[in-house]
C-alpha cells in the first residue's frame, strides 16, 4: 500500500467525525425506515451518544483511536488490551476506504501482538455485518452468540496467516 496508515488518539474535538464514522455504519439500516431526515439524524444522534458514552464507561483502559491515511482522518479503531484476551471493541470506516485492505491492516497488527502475548483477538459482530466474510477469511471463529451479535474469536496459535 502506498499510502500511510497510522492511528492517533482521538480527541474532543473529533466527534463530529466519530458520529459521521457511526452514521455511515447505519446507514443501510436507515434506508428501511419511514422518517424523515432530521428523525434519522435525532436517532443516529441519541445511539451515537449511547454507544460512545457505553464504550467510554466500560472500556475505561482501552485505546480509542482514529484511523488516519496519509494523515487524514478515515475511521476508528477502538482496542482493549486485556490479561486473556486483546477485545476490538469496534473497528469502522468511513465508505470510501471499507474493503481498501485498511481494517485488515490494523486486525494483522494486533494478531502479531496476540502471538506474542499469547491471547486470542476477539470481536462482536452482528449476524448482518458484511465484515463477517473478512474476519472468517482471517481466520476469526464464531464462539459465542448473544442474540443480535456473534462473538468470534482469533486464536494465538493460529497457524495460516491469511493476508487479506
Amino acid at each position: 500500500m502506498d499510502q500511510t496508515i497510522s492511528l492517533r488518539p482521538i480527541a474532543t474535538e473529533d466527534v463530529d467525525f466519530l458520529y459521521r464514522v457511526y452514521a455511515s455504519t447505519r446507514a443501510e439500516e436507515m434506508k428501511l425506515v419511514d422518517w424523515d431526515d432530521a428523525q434519522k439524524c435525532a436517532f443516529l444522534e441519541m445511539q451515537f451518544k449511547a454507544q460512545h458514552t457505553y464504550y467510554t464507561q466500560q472500556f475505561a483502559q482501552a485505546e480509542f483511536q482514529i484511523v488516519l491515511l496519509d494523515g487524514e482522518p478515515v475511521g476508528r479503531l477502538y482496542v482493549d488490551r486485556r490479561p486473556d484476551e486483546i477485545r476490538v471493541i469496534d473497528i469502522a470506516l468511513l465508505p470510501d476506504y471499507r474493503n481498501r485492505g485498511i481494517g485488515s491492516f490494523f486486525l494483522h497488527n494486533l494478531f502479531d501482538e496476540a502471538r506474542r502475548a499469547r491471547v486470542p483477538v476477539r470481536i462482536h459482530v452482528e449476524h448482518f455485518n458484511p465484515a463477517l466474510r473478512l474476519y472468517a477469511r482471517l481466520g476469526f471463529r464464531k464462539i459465542g452468540d448473544a442474540g443480535v451479535y456473534l462473538l468470534m474469536e482469533w486464536p494465538p496459535q493460529h497457524k495460516e496467516d491469511a493476508r487479506g
